[in-house]
């Protein structure tokens, strides 16, 4: 998305004249504000305002909602279907191109552990978080309703593999929240509620630093939160999380953020790719050894410039993603001119991580920084970074709303099957099936 938005600005005259096309395909109507998911989950942000609509902000682009399953870069094709294919019987679309920019991003990377399929959620989406906030709120209605001990148990905990951004901040947030949520509750206290968090390795947070990860480590076992480390999930059978260390954890509710990969397009594109999947760039984000060929982001292993060591590429983050697309967008610009490409390189800045309300942990530039001033720096970071006037005006109005009204505590769990009452109404059995989660 940020490329094509400057692609936009820079081929503005081009575009009006018909010489030029961007066309844009997403699986999703929509970029998110990944960033921005466990405020979402937290009902501190609504679902809306963390999703930037494409075809608002790339209006002079040809937006196509479908999924790329496969490239043809020799005869400069993709392969493309859309949510017509199936229905028109005409098949998938044949897109011809000049210029490929492949940013499909990542997925998240999972492990043959018994169990996890069935019973486990990811945190990478705007509905995946709407999902687990919802499912965290009906699991307390669940514990509040049933004379069942071990039914009670099981719905009060919450399990969460990874410790890196995503699975701590997720965490984090949730458990402020459903701390909050418990004071409406008669028979359920905040320290019923049992929150584990399972890291294989010895530290949380290793983008922050060493003495941020133990500080955010006290600070979550100082919140009566189980930090597991160098510990792994071996199990997660029959709704029982079984660990490494021999703990069980009968639950309702395991949540898997431990780690990435490249997403699966890109080994159908018959492009070089290195050991973990990713395509092999340039400095000036090119395809290597390929002509008309670009990439960026999380797909992209480009050359990190500014590291000391040699042969290092830039990190899998938001940080180098966004700026790498200014760069991809000006090199395209310059390849249809004729003109030379830059090589992007750009110096790391910092970490910022949220712990929950009021609570943080900063190292930007070399300072280091937790407790508020590091999340009022991660919510101003952030504020700064979403896509949009619109979008930081809305965000920075929900925050300044909730901090002078109390939270919201609805869970609208009937989102996930909204034919579900209907088709009771018309004499049908609802459908079976649900949140992953439960």
């Amino acid at each position: 998305m940020y490329t094509a938005l400057r692609l936009q600005r820079k081929l503005k005259q081009r575009l009006r004249s018909g010489e030029t096309e961007i066309v844009v395909v997403a699986p999703e109507p929509y970029m998110t504000y990944q960033p921005f998911l466990p405020e979402a989950a937290a009902g501190s942000i609504s679902p809306r305002h963390v999703v930037v609509p494409l075809r608002r902000v790339l209006p002079h682009c040809t937006i196509v909602i479908g999924e790329a399953r496969a490239i043809d870069h020799t005869k400069r094709t993709a392969t493309v279907t859309t949510l017509a294919s199936g229905e028109d019987g005409t098949g998938a679309l044949e897109i011809e191109y000049d210029e490929l920019v492949l940013a499909p991003g990542s997925v998240s990377r999972t492990l043959p552990v018994p169990g996890l399929a069935d019973h486990g959620v990811g945190f990478k989406t705007i509905e995946e978080a709407i999902g687990l906030r919802n499912h965290v709120i009906e699991q307390m209605d669940i514990a509040s309703a049933t004379r069942d001990p071990a039914v009670r148990d099981a719905a009060l905990t919450f399990v969460f593999v990874g410790g890196g951004y995503a699975g701590v901040e997720a965490l984090a947030e949730l458990e402020d929240m459903a701390r909050y949520t418990s004071r409406y509750y008669h028979n359920i206290k905040a320290e019923d509620l049992k929150w584990i968090l399972v890291e294989a390795t010895g530290r949380i947070l290793p983008e922050v630093g060493e003495s941020l990860g133990r500080y955010a480590v006290r600070e979550l076992r100082g919140r009566n939160i189980d930090v597991r480390l160098d510990t792994r999930l071996d199990s997660c059978e029959d709704r029982v999380a079984v660990l490494s260390d021999g703990s069980r954890f009968p639950t309702r509710t395991l949540v898997w953020t431990a780690g990435v990969k490249p997403a699966p397009l890109l080994a159908a594109t018959g492009l070089p790719l290195d050991g973990r999947g990713r395509l092999r760039c340039t400095a000036k984000l090119t395809v290597e050894g390929t002509e008309h060929a670009w990439s960026a982001g999380d797909a992209a292993a480009v050359p990190d410039l500014t590291a000391a060591e040699t042969g290092r590429t830039t990190a899998p983050n938001a940080q180098h993603a966004v700026r790498q697309a200014k760069v991809l967008a000006d090199n395209v610009t310059a390849a249809l001119d004729g003109a030379p490409l830059t090589e992007y390189r750009h110096s790391y800045a910092g970490s910022v991580a949220s712990l929950g309300l009021h609570k943080g942990v900063a190292h930007i530039y070399g300072r280091r920084l937790k407790g508020y001033p590091a999340w009022l720096i991660h919510r101003m970071y952030h504020l700064s970074r979403v896509p949009t006037l619109n979008r930081k005006a809305r965000v920075l109005a929900e925050w300044t709303l909730a901090g002078l009204f109390k939270r919201e505590i609805v869970s609208l769990g009937s989102l996930e099957h909204p034919r579900a009452e209907f088709e009771l109404a018309a004499g049908r059995r609802p459908r079976p099936g649900g949140d992953d989660c439960q």
